[in-house]
């Protein structure tokens, strides 16, 4: 299992979908261990050290937050370079933007609040939806994200569509003539959206077309774990060699430091600077549990302070 893609998440979250649908594109054999759906959440708040986002990878004793970081360990594992957001340009880079951003939000705010008050009480029960809601509620406390209001958000997501179905006219995947994770980004906003209107998708007939055929990717070969078992590959296993480090200002290597998300939940990780490159940022945590565990964070859109 140390060498095994590890997905802490949980069923209803749009940022797993867009994960394991990747799993499913590359038929990948994979672990799943299912979260809570708002912290604490006890299988993963160990292994990071308290960061706050959802769904969590882990391969061993290398534990990898934000799905843009995971989307590359995706491609790694699979062989599939078209899987790496760093790959992505063009037409393509600026749907997957959109779709991440200002479509996110607009797909859960651009649902009538009845509705959605009921998807939650049946997924979540009545205290579940309180706590879920007031979790979500402080989620962006902090942050630079701004959720568009409920008045506009309706047109923030038919824009949305509007620019995939001019795209999907010309090409049959986002990023050209075949699947990439440009289409992943892009699908995930509208599955929440449909997930919590509980309604199909309204949309054109190309993107329709193409978001039946995303979801007959599936979610791969997945096995269930249970959190012993993912402890246990955190704790026999050592982390993996480190890259090469690159510039980082004034802090230094082997320096204790803080990393969190600039947009939304930002609650800081602490550990020791272990590497930075160009688009990641990894630091050591050491605890008598796991002994030395790597947390993985990308360098966009994430702060790196001394701690």
């Amino acid at each position: 299992m140390n060498d095994s893609i590890i997905l802490h998440h949980y069923e209803n979250s749009p940022y797993a979908e867009k994960i394991r649908l990747m799993f499913g594109f590359t038929n990948t054999r994979w672990h799943s261990l299912l979260s809570p759906v708002y912290p604490p959440r006890p299988n993963v708040d160990p292994l990071t050290g308290g960061y706050r986002r959802i769904p969590v990878a882990q391969i061993g004793a290398d534990i990898f937050c934000d799905t843009a970081l995971i989307a590359q360990e995706v491609a790694t594992v699979t062989g599939c370079a078209a899987l790496d957001p760093a790959t992505v340009e063009g037409d393509a880079l600026a749907l997957m933007k959109q779709a991440e951003e200002k479509a996110f939000f607009a797909a859960v705010a651009a649902v009538p609040q009845l509705r959605l008050l009921g998807t939650m009480l049946r997924s979540f029960g009545p205290i579940g939806t309180y706590r879920f809601a007031k979790d979500r509620s402080s989620l962006l406390r902090g942050g630079t994200s701004r959720p568009p209001a409920a008045a506009k958000a309706a047109g923030v997501l038919q824009s949305f569509l509007d620019a995939l179905e001019a795209r999907l006219a010309e090409y049959p995947w986002v990023g050209g003539d075949a699947p990439s994770v440009a289409d992943f980004a892009c699908f995930h906003p509208l599955w929440l959206h449909v997930s919590c209107n509980r309604k199909p998708l309204a949309a054109g007939a190309n993107v329709l077309r193409w978001y039946k055929a995303i979801e007959e990717f599936g979610h791969g070969q997945r096995k269930e774990i249970t959190q012993a078992e993912a402890f246990e590959a955190a704790r026999s296993a050592e982390p993996r060699a480190l890259p090469t480090s690159t510039e980082h200002g004034s802090l230094q290597i082997g320096q204790v430091v803080q990393v969190a998300p600039l947009d939304y939940g930002v609650v800081p990780v602490s550990g020791t600077l272990a590497a930075v490159t160009e688009n990641r940022i990894i630091v050591a945590r050491e605890s008598k549990q796991f002994g030395t565990l790597h947390v993985h964070f990308p360098r966009a859109g994430y702060s790196l302070a001394a701690g």
